[in-house]
């Protein structure tokens, strides 16, 4: 099920890229249609996939014999008397040709397939590690260019209402009441609303610059969709805390670290080796074979094999260490975050239910008082301002309470790709 799904997956972003290739033709972008692509196209996974590859290949020879040794060589050839240089005059003189074979013992080999074993599986915690930073940058990016463009969409909405203001203002003065320095009021309001414009005009080409990192060049499409939400319980996260890759990566860390121990302490135990030669002699003499095994001799321990081993158990030492301290960084992270979560949920809340309403009042009190020439301009403008702020912190609250939904999810709630 999960490959058909990953498949379905491969199919619409194949489908979507392709319809970047049509000018003209806009293709509205969802989150998921990002987070495809970005596992697609991200170079860091590509790159991450490579290293997987290359830890497997390595260790398929891990606990294969080296290679073995071709001999060649002149025994006892004579240098004086009238057989010097001579190859044929000896008995004892001999071409010869053999072949040795080193062959390190059981237990280093094994410790070899076994730290092999497990420096694949390092990688492919690595790659999982990396997909959920991807797809945890390119949530990011797609939920801060959506709320740009939702305020942009505001301004739309802005500029008539100052329209309609400065009409206000124009039949006031038309009818003999009010000062002519107001007819400049909702103009230097254009002009601010204008800078704010430009403002988010270089955030949103900051924004999409951040989601072409992981997407390419269909960052630069319309977005469409809501702002995402994910499952925000805590027992959920909780238990998908322990299952973490940046934690589950320190228990095949923890094997290889082991199997270098087990190979330092194999350095212990002696290796071997054997040898055949095969030597030839004068034609008057008969041709010679020799066999030959060797042993190395481990003998100053103290001074070589032992430091060795105590290096390793104290990166052993390290990695657990480490392990607490990744452990406890995320269980920090997970409370954090979900408190910020809840406070931002209430936040937004009380804004819709309470501040814009009132924001909203407050202009058309003041614009009433304003056109019944008992209130004065500058209230008008205060409480539109009031009224723009509240907007665009709208969807301030909003993109946060998103941005930290997604860390959560991407961190504990859908941390197994």
């Amino acid at each position: 099920m999960k490959y058909r799904i990953n498949w379905l997956r491969a199919c619409t972003a194949a489908l979507f890229v392709s319809s970047l290739g049509f000018p003209g033709l806009s293709v509205a972008l969802t989150l998921e249609q990002a987070l495809n692509l970005a596992e697609r196209e991200a170079p860091s996974l590509a790159a991450q996939a490579a290293n997987q590859q290359a830890t497997r290949s390595a260790a398929i020879p891990a606990g294969e014999l080296p290679d073995p040794k071709l001999r060649l060589g002149l025994q006892n050839t004579p240098i004086e008397g009238e057989s010097r240089w001579e190859l044929g005059n000896e008995p004892m003189t001999m071409q010869m040709v053999g072949v040795m074979q080193e062959v390190p013992n059981r237990d280093k080999r094994r410790a070899r397939i076994d730290a092999a074993d497990a420096a694949a599986t390092v990688a492919d915690a690595e790659q999982a590690i990396e997909l959920l930073q991807v797809r945890q940058e390119t949530a990011d990016a797609w939920i801060t260019t959506l709320a740009i463009e939702r305020k942009l969409a505001l301004f739309k909405q802005l500029y008539a209402e100052n329209e309609l203001f400065s009409r206000a203002v124009t039949a006031r003065l038309a009818g003999g009441r009010g000062q002519l320095a107001d007819s400049i009021l909702p103009k230097q309001e254009a002009v601010l609303l204008a800078d704010q414009e430009d403002l988010l005009r270089r955030n949103e080409t900051a924004a999409r610059a951040a989601l072409s990192r992981w997407i390419g060049p269909a960052a630069s499409q319309p977005l469409t969709g809501g702002w995402p939400q994910w499952q925000d319980d805590l027992a959920h996260y909780q238990y998908n805390l322990e299952r973490h890759p940046q934690l589950l990566a320190f228990n095949p860390m923890t094997r290889q670290a082991q199997a270098e121990i087990a190979e330092a302490v194999a350095e212990k135990t002696p290796d071997w080796g054997w040898g055949v030669d095969y030597q030839r002699r004068g034609r008057d003499f008969g041709d010679m074979v020799s066999l030959s095994v060797n042993f190395d001799l481990p003998v100053f321990s103290g001074s070589r094999q032992d430091p060795i081993i105590d290096s390793e158990r104290s990166r052993l030492a390290q990695l657990e260490a480490e392990r607490e301290a990744v452990l406890r960084r995320y269980n920090q992270s997970l409370a954090t975050d979900l408190a910020e979560y809840q406070r931002l949920v209430q936040s937004l809340a009380r804004l819709e239910q309470a501040l814009l309403p009132l924001a909203e009042e407050k202009v058309r009190l003041a614009m009433a008082d304003y056109r019944a020439g008992s209130g004065e301009l500058m209230a008008v403008i205060s409480a539109r301002q009031e009224l723009v702020e509240t907007r665009l912190r709208r969807v301030d609250l909003a993109r946060d309470r998103s941005l930290t939904n997604a860390r959560l999810h991407f961190a504990f709630g859908d941390n197994q790709p």
